[in-house]
């Protein structure tokens, strides 16, 4: 997998990240990505996936309520996201590919609270491989790189296919710890349960 750690330290972009990587280097690292968080839930059970974990840094300021802002995320939850942004990201990166403008975003996240066993959440990370496979599969074979989105959050620069679909990538991968910490958690409370 693709090492982030520079991007997370400020030491390189996006850009200078997905420098040289080409449309068949974008399908490998989605797989990982993939195999890397069906990797981490492995051992879980559906007891796990709707766990709600101790995390006082908790802070969403896009939550669909105000009660939400500092829920801790379940397991279901994370994985709806972080499956979520990444199809947004190769939605739009598709259309870069193509020299396609992008004004919005392209957007659609399974409801978290919809979500409560492994079988589901095995489901909708192999839905999101198809998804994101199938974006790539969409892209020309001399994909444009004049073509530019800036995501909507404070600081953002425009970003042209490859490295918006990087991106997603990147997202995924910040929140590959929290997977792993709210399973070990939820692990913990299991040995202390009494019976």
């Amino acid at each position: 997998m693709i090492d982030f750690t520079p991007l997370r330290r400020r030491e390189k972009t996006l850009v200078e990240l997905a420098a040289g990587l080409e449309l068949g280097d974008l399908r490998r690292l989605t797989d990982e990505m993939i195999d890397a968080q069906l990797a981490l839930i492995a051992g879980a059970v559906d007891e796990d996936v709707v766990f709600q974990p101790q995390d006082p840094d908790a802070k969403d300021d896009f939550a669909s309520s105000a009660e939400d802002v500092n829920l801790p995320w379940t397991l279901g939850h994370v994985i709806v996201h972080v499956t979520a942004s990444s199809e947004e990201a190769a939605a739009i990166a598709a259309a870069l590919a193509r020299g396609v403008t992008v004004s919005e975003r392209s957007r659609y996240e399974t409801p978290w609270q919809t979500v409560s066993s492994v079988t589901q959440l095995r489901q909708r990370l192999e839905e999101s491989r198809r998804i994101r496979q199938a974006y790539l599969s969409a892209w020309p074979d001399q994909p444009h790189s004049d073509a530019f989105y800036t995501p909507s959050y404070p600081n953002a620069r425009p970003r042209s296919a490859v490295p918006h679909f990087l991106g997603g990538l990147a997202h995924d991968d910040a929140h590959l710890a929290q997977i792993a910490e709210i399973l070990r958690q939820a692990r913990a409370a299991r040995l202390v349960q009494p019976g």
